[in-house]
């Protein structure tokens, strides 16, 4: 039987007994690293399980039920497990293996959730959105500019299961930068956790700031010498990106407040510190975002002002052009009335005066025009 055939039973079986016996079988195999940034080379939804103690990572492949039994037994280290959109299935034989509650799993298979943290019993269960950049060589109105995906977090006293939806937001160098520090990482399943946060919070941070790039050159072309032409369907697109942003951000205010001052038993005082500095972050990317949805609103004013101000030059325009021509009309109106007793009708001289007066008049409405700018 091949691991990848192992590591889907052991996603998919709901007895105990059956991940034991599976979890032996993928160990008669050299061990395969199924760190990923989308789903495990394997097929399977599983990324990645290690176990840790005293903030080192324990070698080998292990068991991933004696692994818990270990940690449990000992009460030493922690095991975290890594998934990429589970089923119902697979993850079904975790949920019993880890004692989840089944509103958590519900929506940590289902995915699509508002940013939270929830306590079920001793587990605590945490939601984050994740955000992505897209890049693009010119923002036009369908240009996407924000890409989101969602984090899920189950955290216990000896275990972290992260399960990830989306294209981006691996958290293989996130695991490699904890590892990297193994005094933080001691610390247990919710330094993990606020790596996970503060991991999350950053790229709010960086997709900001590659927003107000955006911003700034919407603001150009805006406020330039033909701002007027400039496509408004540009704008809406900006805040409707910026909204699927703040949807991310906003609502995660209040859970990480939450982390970083009430006292909850699977986060210990000290990790709350870290949290604090998250919070701080947050907030920073919170006015962000409202302040560029202000600026957003702003531009979008005055461009409308612009078009409406480039449509009265037009009517003035037409108005004055129309004043100019309205001259001549009159005059050859009442001379093409065909009466034979007409003054300078029979006049020899009588049309070269009339066209010159016609010229003298348009040509001095024309200068009056100009002067005052509607011309």
């Amino acid at each position: 039987m091949s691991m990848a055939g192992n590591l889907r039973k052991v996603t998919g079986l709901g007895r105990v007994g059956g991940l034991r016996k599976v979890a032996r079988l993928a160990r008669r195999r050299p061990r395969v690293d199924l760190s990923h940034p989308a789903r495990s080379p394997l097929g399977s939804s599983v990324v990645n399980c290690v176990t840790y103690q005293d903030g080192v990572r324990v070698p080998g492949c292990a068991d991933l039920v004696d692994a818990v039994e270990k940690v449990r037994k000992t009460g030493e280290g922690f095991v975290w497990l890594g998934l990429h959109e589970p089923t119902d299935r697979e993850f079904a034989g975790i949920a019993e293996l880890f004692d989840l509650h089944p509103l958590a799993v519900e929506d940590a298979v289902e995915a699509h959730q508002r940013p939270k943290v929830e306590r079920y019993g001793e587990t605590l269960f945490a939601v984050f959105k994740t955000v992505c950049y897209v890049e693009h060589e010119k923002l036009t109105a369908t240009s996407e500019v924000v890409d989101t995906g969602e984090i899920m977090v189950f955290v216990g006293e000896e275990f972290v299961i992260t399960v990830r939806h989306g294209r981006h937001g691996s958290l293989g160098p996130l695991r490699e930068g904890l590892e990297a520090d193994p005094q933080q990482l001691a610390k247990g399943p919710a330094a993990v956790l606020h790596a996970i946060a503060d991991h999350v919070v950053d790229d709010y941070l960086n997709v900001t700031d590659a927003v107000q790039a955006d911003i700034d050159q919407v603001e150009t072309d805006v406020f330039s010498e033909n701002g007027a032409r400039a496509d408004p369907g540009r704008i809406y697109q900006m805040k409707r990106e910026l909204l699927e942003l703040k949807r991310a951000v906003v609502p995660l205010a209040r859970p990480v407040e939450d982390l970083a001052t009430r006292p909850i038993r699977v986060v210990d005082p000290e990790i709350q510190a870290y949290f604090r500095d998250v919070l701080d972050h947050l907030m920073r990317a919170k006015d962000q975002i409202a302040a560029f949805d202000e600026l957003l609103n702003s531009i979008l004013q005055a461009h409308l002002a612009q078009v409406t101000v480039a449509q009265n030059e037009d009517m003035r325009k037409i108005t004055a052009w129309a004043a100019v021509i309205a001259v001549p009309t009159m005059v050859c109106g009442v001379y093409g009335m065909n009466f034979d007793h007409m003054p300078e009708l029979h006049w020899r001289f009588g049309y070269p005066l009339v066209m010159s007066v016609m010229a003298a008049a348009c040509f001095a409405l024309y200068r009056g025009f100009r002067r005052n700018g509607w011309l």
